[in-house]
């Protein structure tokens, strides 16, 4: 027969490479979620299963997923974004670690630093002189704090290099992004990289919230009907709208008036920051689909190091 469309599942990681390699050869590729645990109990598991599985899916209509095309500027955007992630987790671990380190240190070292904020801790950690006869507790414990401290300076150099690419690529890639209330660099990049370098794929600005976690979800019992927070879409993508809501809430004199209506006629905080985190999505979402995507061959001005 004709091969109408191909099912690849996991196409944002193992898949990856696959479906750019079909979607080259001018196949369409359909995202296929795993089959659920039931399907699986019964029908057993292994790859030629999981094929059929794939296939079934496709041909009757119930996976239509679109997977992201991976071929842009987003996809540059996502490899640093990544890479910054990491150096803030390190950087925060080495935090931890220093801060630890301190209190099983000698006396007259820790009292010396216990009162320092962590930036002052930071750099005076960073200027111990230890000496050569490491056989001292206290020339070792200033040459670990000595290492860690460096080892946090050189984390948070990495970061901010990071960002500033970042924010040169964002601004590149979607402006109108930025130019909304409570969206800084990183969090718009957490969104573009949720969205795709195709975000044509999302059908609607509903199908976007689904994605992000943020359609609300009916939660009624007898007489009461409301709705709760969805538990489900990218949750890096619901934590950035959750931190543009928690940033209009404190700066956007707009945002404060809603809350403070919505207050009045009964809702909680937690039910004004869904309805807000929604109102964001629809916002985001235009702003992603009436902006257009510059070609990968755009080379935008990012920061390097000599």
């Amino acid at each position: 027969g004709t091969v109408i469309a191909v099912g690849v599942e996991g196409t944002g990681s193992y898949g990856a490479a696959l479906a750019r390699h079909l979607t080259a050869a001018g196949i369409v590729v359909v995202e296929v979620d795993r089959p659920d645990r039931k399907t699986r109990r019964t029908a057993g598991k292994s790859d030629p299963l999981d094929a059929y599985a794939a296939a079934m899916a496709v041909a009757s209509g119930r996976a239509s997923g679109t997977p992201k095309t991976r071929d842009g500027l987003v996809e540059a955007i996502r490899s640093l974004h990544t890479a910054r992630r990491g150096a803030v987790k390190a950087r925060t671990a080495a935090t931890n670690q220093l801060k630890n380190q301190l209190i099983c240190s000698p006396a007259d070292l820790r009292e010396q630093l216990s009162a320092l904020g962590t930036a002052e801790l930071i750099a005076t950690c960073a200027r111990l002189r230890p000496g050569t006869d490491l056989t001292s507790p206290l020339a070792a414990a200033k040459k670990a704090l000595r290492a860690m401290a460096r080892r946090w300076q050189h984390l948070d150099a990495e970061a901010a290099e990071h960002e500033t690419d970042i924010a040169a690529l964002v601004r590149t890639a979607n402006p109108a992004l930025l130019a909304l209330p409570g969206i800084g660099a990183i969090t718009a990049a957490q969104i573009l990289i949720t969205a795709g370098d195709n975000p044509q794929r999302m059908h609607s600005e509903a199908a976007f919230a689904h994605l992000t976690g943020t359609a609300p979800i009916p939660a009624s019992s007898g007489q009461t009907r409301r709705h709760r927070l969805s538990r489900g879409g990218d949750r890096q993508a619901n934590n950035a709208l959750h931190m543009i809501a928690i940033t209009r809430l404190g700066h956007d004199d707009r945002t404060r008036a809603y809350a403070e209506r919505r207050t009045t006629e009964g809702l909680s905080k937690k039910d004004i920051i869904r309805c807000l985190k929604r109102y964001i999505a629809r916002e985001v979402h235009k702003a992603l689909t009436s902006t257009n995507t510059p070609h990968p061959a755009t080379k935008p001005q990012v920061a390097t190091t000599p």
